[in-house]
């Protein structure tokens, strides 16, 4: 089959899009790769570390019961941020206990550690910390009554903890797949991409379980198609919309059915079989367009049959986007 390749330039929109009620009546369908640059908000713990010791090791963190996934908002009397505001607080231990401020589950607790005198000399606390993670993904919509985005279908999570990254704000860039390491049974593909951190096209404001939200005119002035509503996705043929070469965007025959508050996808088009084995990794946003509907995002993929995965209806992403503009009004 003749697959119908998607410019960046190309369907230039002859109308304006409506908006009812709470959510877009129209949205641009967009499935292009970009790079995702965000940061957190205070430290996040990725994990435990021991401390050797000339009497051995220790974890004076793990000992006074902070645990992978929380953020530390305050380390002794200097409020952190960035990991420069972590390291010019940690030169400051003298092995005198510290308190350590974090925020678990929306709650600020504190804690008060003993730092460990290290081998080397210096006074740790035995935290693996990051400040942030940068990656591909796929954008799924644009809408263009409001100049928001939507992407992923799914949260971004720390790897080492699985904790869902608490966001201090970022960026979306350009960027291009270059290549692709294809799914097999037990072991997912992934695309791999480059992307140009000057060649900022959006930020980053929202990182939910429904996806990533932010602000853009990037796909300003391309053609939307109608949201499918509730009650508006059969079970059936659809395509998706997928960058996996280069920066082309291309349509790809599946199936979709309904599974719960999910969409079960079936990847059925023999180009992308091909290409990829199915859905990979940096395919996470896609969008699944059916009966001239935006209907969805690929979310996920099953490892075990990489030529199924699963998928988030557009209706859930679109209510998750609410909260960008609450938080932009207040």
């Amino acid at each position: 089959m003749m697959k119908r390749i998607l410019r960046p330039a190309a369907a230039l929109a002859a109308a304006a899009a409506l908006a009812t009620g709470a959510y877009a009546a129209e949205l641009v369908p967009v499935g292009e790769t970009v790079g995702i640059e965000v940061r957190t908000e205070g430290m996040l713990v990725a994990g435990l570390t021991g401390v050797e010791t000339g009497s051995g090791e220790v974890c004076p963190a793990a000992d006074s019961g902070i645990q992978p996934g929380d953020v530390i908002v305050r380390l002794g009397s200097h409020e952190i941020s960035t990991s420069e505001d972590f390291s010019g607080a940690a030169a400051e231990l003298d092995g005198s206990d510290v308190s350590v401020t974090l925020e678990r589950g929306g709650k600020l607790i504190q804690y008060t550690v003993s730092p460990a005198l290290a081998s080397s000399g210096e006074w740790r606390l035995g935290l693996l910390l990051r400040d942030g993670v940068a990656g591909i993904g796929t954008v799924t919509y644009y809408d263009p009554s409001t100049g928001l985005y939507g992407a992923l279908g799914h949260s971004i999570n720390d790897a080492e903890s699985g904790a869902v990254l608490p966001l201090g704000g970022g960026v979306i860039t350009e960027a291009a797949v270059s290549g692709v390491l294809p799914g097999r049974a037990g072991k997912a593909g992934e695309l791999h991409g480059v992307f140009d951190t000057s060649a900022e096209i959006g930020t980053v404001l929202l990182n939910t379980e429904q996806g990533i939200f932010g602000r853009t005119r990037e796909w300003a002035g391309r053609m939307p198609i109608p949201a499918a509503e509730e009650g508006q996705i059969a079970d059936g043929p659809a395509v998706i919309l997928a960058n996996v070469s280069g920066d082309e965007t291309a349509e790809y025959d599946v199936t979709i059915a309904k599974s719960g508050d999910k969409l079960l996808v079936t990847v059925t088009d023999p180009e992308l079989l091909s290409a990829t084995g199915g859905i990979v990794q940096g395919m996470s946003g896609c969008p699944i367009i059916q009966d001239g509907k935006l209907v969805g995002a690929v979310t996920h993929v099953l490892v075990n049959d990489p030529t199924r995965g699963y998928g988030i209806p557009i209706y859930s992403m679109l209510r998750a986007s609410e909260a960008c503009t609450r938080s932009e009004a207040a």
